[in-house]
């Protein structure tokens, strides 16, 4: 008997352990921004710091947040459901330290961000379509499907910076961290 109440003890104690250690992670790794749609979630990990500072002096600043380039915009499911999957890999990659310096985007984040480039940008990309003989040196109308955005726009909105060295003053991100 005296021996069962002390595993109940135990387990009790494990339990409690266990939820205080949970609840630490969760705060010192800010996990709960990253379910807002504040760009500054993005710059929890250092390794953003450059795509953020760049955002922020873009012309897209004043109009769209990572969130709203980065992930569907079709539903709350599926962008929630994008969010976990990108977080995994984040925190996968960064916590083993298997990302390049110069950090590119996965097919499936390419994917989005073009579906939300032609999204937002609707009325332009139905133009360059009706006239893709005309512009943009297209060779044929369905060339223009197999070109992203950015091939043309590279600095758009991130500018030409491409790796964790290049904006190692970035401002703003120092008082975001201090806090």
């Amino acid at each position: 008997m005296k021996q069962s109440k002390i595993l109940v003890y135990l387990s009790l104690l494990s339990f409690i352990v266990a939820i205080g250690m949970f609840a630490y992670l969760v705060n010192a790794s800010k996990a709960l921004s990253y379910l807002s749609d504040n760009p500054k979630a993005c710059i929890n990990c250092h390794v953003m710091f450059t795509q953020y500072q760049t955002w922020q002096h873009s012309s897209h600043q004043g109009v769209a947040t990572c969130v709203e380039c980065h992930l569907p915009t079709d539903g709350f499911f599926a962008k929630y459901l994008a969010k976990a999957k990108d977080g995994f890999n984040h925190s996968v990659a960064f916590t083993m330290g298997s990302y390049q310096q110069s950090i590119a985007i996965s097919q499936d984040g390419a994917n989005r961000v073009q579906a939300n480039c032609i999204s937002c940008h609707s009325n332009l990309a139905a133009t360059l379509v009706d006239n893709a003989q005309n512009y943009h040196n297209f060779k044929n109308p369905t060339e223009y499907n197999d070109r992203w955005c950015w091939d043309c726009h590279k600095e758009v909105p991130h500018g030409r910076v491409r790796s964790l060295s290049a904006t190692p003053n970035a401002i703003g991100i120092r008082e975001w961290h201090q806090k």
